[in-house]
This record gives C-alpha cells, sequence and structure tokens, in this order.
C-alpha cells in the first residue's frame, strides 16, 4: 500500500513535557547549522579567501545588494535581519530536500510567524521613525476626497494582506512539491512491486521524479530569495512612506 503523501508533514513530539518536536528540532538544526557554518566559514578572515569564505561572502553581499536596491542605503540597518531570514529559509528549505527530513517551512504556522516578524517590524519602526506620519501609507497623494476612503479602505486591506501572501507563497510552493515527489516516488515503489511487464514502466515516474527533484532544489533556493525581496520592499515602506 502506498504511504500517505500527507504522512511526511506530521509533527512528532519528542520531548512532550516541553513541547518540542520534529519540527522543533529542525528549526533548532538550521539555526545551528547556520551559525556553525558561518563561524567555520569566517575563522581565518583571509584577505584572499578559501572556499567556504567565499561563499558566506557572496552570501553576504547578495543579501546586502537586495536590501539596497529596495530600500536604499538606510536600510541596511535591517541586514541583520533580512540576512538571517534568508539564511534560515535557505537552510531550511535545503534540509527539507533532504529524504527522511522533516521540511520546517511546509508548515503555515511557521511561515506566518516569518512573516508576521516582517510585517511587525514595519509597523514598530514606521510608527517609532514617522510617528502619524507613517498612515499616510494608506492615503496616497492626489486622491479626490470624495474617493479616499474608499483607497485607504483597500490599502488597509491590502497591507494586512501581505502576512498571508508571504507566509502562503513560500509554504504552498514547499508544500505541493514535496507532496508531488512523494507521490511520483510512491508510483516508482508500487510499479516495481507489481512485477512482470508493469515493472518496466517504473522508470518513467522515476525520471519524472528526479526531473522533479532538481526543479524543487530551484523551488527552495527562489522561494528564499522571493521571501527575502518582498521583505525589503516592505521594509521599504517603514524606511520611506512616500507621503
Amino acid at each position: 500500500m502506498m504511504a500517505s503523501p500527507i504522512e511526511q508533514f506530521q509533527i512528532k513530539p519528542i520531548i512532550p513535557a516541553i513541547g518540542f518536536t520534529n519540527s522543533s528540532l529542525f528549526m533548532v538544526g538550521a539555526a545551528a547549522l547556520i551559525v556553525g557554518g558561518l563561524m567555520f566559514a569566517s575563522r581565518k578572515r583571509a584577505i584572499v579567501p578559501g572556499r567556504s569564505q567565499s561563499i558566506a561572502e557572496i552570501l553576504h553581499e547578495f543579501v546586502a545588494g537586495t536590501l539596497k536596491d529596495a530600500t536604499g542605503q538606510e536600510g541596511m540597518k535591517f541586514f541583520p535581519l533580512v540576512f538571517s531570514l534568508f539564511m534560515f529559509v535557505l537552510t531550511a528549505n535545503l534540509l527539507g530536500m533532504i529524504p527522511g527530513f522533516f521540511t520546517v517551512t511546509s508548515h503555515v504556522i511557521v511561515t506566518f510567524a516569518l512573516a508576521l516578524l516582517v510585517i511587525g517590524t514595519v509597523v514598530v519602526y514606521g510608527f517609532i521613525k514617522h510617528g502619524t506620519h507613517f498612515l499616510g501609507l494608506f492615503s496616497p497623494p492626489g486622491v479626490p476626497g470624495w474617493l479616499l476612503p474608499f483607497i485607504v479602505v483597500i490599502e488597509i486591506i491590502s497591507f494586512l494582506s501581505r502576512p498571508i501572501s508571504l507566509s502562503l507563497r513560500l509554504f504552498a510552493n514547499m508544500l505541493a512539491g514535496h507532496i508531488a515527489l512523494k507521490v511520483f516516488a510512491g508510483f516508482v515503489v508500487a510499479l516495481l512491486g507489481a512485477g512482470g511487464a508493469i515493472a518496466f514502466l517504473a522508470p518513467l515516474p522515476l525520471l519524472m521524479a528526479v526531473a522533479l527533484m532538481a526543479f524543487e532544489f530551484f523551488v527552495a533556493v527562489l522561494q528564499a530569495y522571493v521571501f527575502t525581496v518582498l521583505t525589503c520592499i516592505y521594509l521599504n515602506d517603514a524606511l520611506h512612506p512616500g507621503h
């Protein structure tokens, strides 16, 4: 009997007394891998970097460049937050690609918490820096007075939908891809187990599974990038409301 493709997303307790689950384990593992990897890469701080230091510098410059393009030099104050989010999402996505490992970002509660962190930062910093002027974000200039109430409602709904869209985009892509991989892998096992002439059909879903695996690696990296870009765009509203 083919295993359920949903089974891989089940949260299982490891230390029930403190609510430590397999999801918790892989979140801690991702954080430890990031910190350990960056510390290892930067241990020598050589002028001519080695392979690991070069990778760390490329990641640093990539995120810094993305943040500057979206927010300007002023946005670099948010670099620790943006870099941490990028590395966590990227590492969690890639860890989830390893057979038998748990995909943290396939659970919407995790991606929604990350999205709330971003939007919460935007709101808090926006009011700290601009005061009530930050509310001008919801009233674009040049709008006729009779139309302004409708525009304000639309802008508020659009702003409140940001954490939902930000979290659902990452969650849905990782969930759908892993389900598809599990289904095709199940087809391979089922066809091989059938024996006879039907077993000769097994390479077809196997080839599809390999191609899908390669595509999923691409999606894992792409979704980390998209999450980071949108984070930078939203932080730009806190820095430059534009009103």
